[in-house]
């Protein structure tokens, strides 16, 4: 099985940094062949473009108009001024690629040019919510939770005598968003006239990244508006397994990839989603609970693992290069790469970027590339093509303590990785501040029939190992503190 190397990024600003570096403008339709090289160099599978959509006017409005919005885009971009701000990419208008990135011509003149090099088109589909200026809002107010004059979090849908007043889009959680308007999935017509709109998404793309995806699930749904009165009942189906059929109908192979948070991934999964967000992992991660984190990936069944969605930063997230040291981000980059599952790397991830950008702003600041960091994932990169990872069937060993209180091991992440018998790989992470030893217990056929060379492609330790010791006892492993390995095993 091969997973998927995503890299996402915001063609707003990567399109306005192209254009300085050419000195013309470079829309979607127009992007130079050697920008797409450092892509290809890095064997990415699919580049996520977030934020193609239009977003109109009165959105924006309400984002200029957000006091801690503009204080994180000035400390963001200390030269922050009206113009950098294009309001949220997540309060669309609609699904039309927006005119200055190109255009709907410019979108599919793009994928064509990806598709030539082997690389497939992620967009994204935002299922809650639409923006104050999506036709909808005044067309067919009625697709939308409707609340009485006056109430809190609602807006009046247009400035006429009469106008219904709707809700802001919402997450139980955090104060509704101010900028959009929530769409009501209760209703059969809003269901409908919503999968039209990701149908009409996938015909220009190759998978789809479903924004704030449990969100649509019956009981969240319910739970999010509270005691507001119901305009119609809670539907006997859940409205993915209704679009979710639809898409597959037209498009068996595209990517469903949802944003998903509160322990709701297995269902996602199970409603037919192929990978959902692993923010658990993450927090583990950011919390430096390493025995947390690898007891959580063991105590998941493997292919709930395997249908997981991992990054160490997204747009939502700081930047991982602010918050863990150089030997701590190559053990994270190489976990993050030698887990089954989809991979997610970020733009400016690979030159150590450490500013957290608004996704509402069309500029970023200039940042110097952080030489350790641009050589770390260079070397991971390039260390993994012709293994493998992300390419074979992949096993998640659970350590064996190296001998009685040693509790070590914990913090170790084993995978086992195995494409074209007999060769195999493991990835090796030791995610605790100190060293540590532990047995991995390797499963890889044919086990005990050689002896085996072993090389690190990361180091330089080469070792020759019995296979029946390997069998019997497994690989004895005294790792440094916040170490990366990946052994490559061949039969003598």
């Amino acid at each position: 099985m091969s997973f998927p190397l995503v890299y996402e990024v915001n063609p707003r600003c990567w399109l306005r940094e192209v254009s300085q570096r050419t000195g013309t403008k470079v829309r979607l339709g127009s992007v130079p062949d050697t920008e797409l090289e450092p892509w290809l160099d890095a064997r990415f599978t699919h580049i996520w473009l977030l934020g193609v959509w239009e977003v109109g006017p009165r959105s924006r409005a309400e984002a200029a108009g957000n006091p801690d919005l503009i204080r994180r885009a000035r400390a963001a971009l200390p030269d922050f001024r009206d113009q950098d701000l294009t309001g949220s990419p997540y309060a669309i208008a609609g699904y039309r690629v927006a005119r200055e990135l190109g255009g709907e011509a410019g979108l599919a003149a793009f994928r064509r040019q990806l598709r030539q090099r082997g690389l497939q088109l992620i967009l994204d589909f935002i299922p809650n919510h639409v923006g104050l200026d999506h036709p909808w809002v005044t067309t067919a107010p009625e697709r939308f939770v409707c609340a009485a004059p006056g109430t809190p979090g609602a807006f009046k849908s247009a400035n006429t005598p009469g106008a219904p007043w709707l809700l802001h889009g919402r997450d139980p959680s955090f104060p509704p968003w101010t900028d959009t308007a929530q769409l009501d999935l209760r209703r059969s017509d809003t269901r409908a006239a919503l999968i039209e709109e990701m149908l009409a998404v996938a015909d220009r793309c190759d998978g789809l990244r479903c924004d704030m995806a449990m969100l649509l699930l019956n009981d969240v749904f319910a739970q999010t508006l509270g005691d507001l009165p119901a305009s119609a009942p809670q539907p006997a189906t859940e409205f993915w397994t209704e679009a979710i059929a639809a898409l597959r109908a037209r498009y068996p192979a595209h990517l469903l990839l949802a944003e998903a948070y509160w322990g709701l991934e297995a269902e996602l999964q199970r409603l037919g989603f192929d990978y959902t967000y692993d923010k658990r992992w993450y927090d583990a991660l950011i919390a430096r609970d390493s025995a947390g984190l690898c007891a959580d990936l063991l105590g998941h069944p493997p292919e709930f693992v395997a249908r997981s969605a991992h990054f160490l930063e997204n747009h939502d997230e700081p930047r991982i290069a602010s918050l863990l040291s150089l030997p701590e981000h190559r053990a994270a980059a190489l976990l993050l790469l030698g887990l089954p599952g989809l991979r997610l790397l970020h733009e400016g991830q690979l030159t150590g970027a450490r500013v957290q950008l608004p996704v509402h702003l069309t500029r970023r600041p200039v940042e110097l590339v952080q030489p350790a960091l641009e050589t770390l994932y260079h070397h991971l990169l390039g260390a993994l093509d012709g293994t493998a990872v992300g390419q074979g069937e992949a096993t998640l060993l659970a350590p064996k303590a190296a001998w009685n209180d040693n509790p070590s091991g914990r913090s170790f992440v084993l995978v086992q990785w195995q494409q074209a018998r007999p060769e195999f790989d493991l990835v090796v992470v030791n995610l605790a501040p100190h060293r540590g030893q532990c047995y991995a217990p390797l499963t890889a056929p044919d086990l005990a029939k050689f002896n085996w060379q072993l090389e690190d492609l990361l180091g330089d330790e080469a070792h020759e190992r019995y296979g029946e010791d390997l069998k019997n006892r497994g690989l004895y492993l005294d790792v440094p503190a916040y170490n990366a390995q990946l052994f490559h095993f061949k039969p003598v």
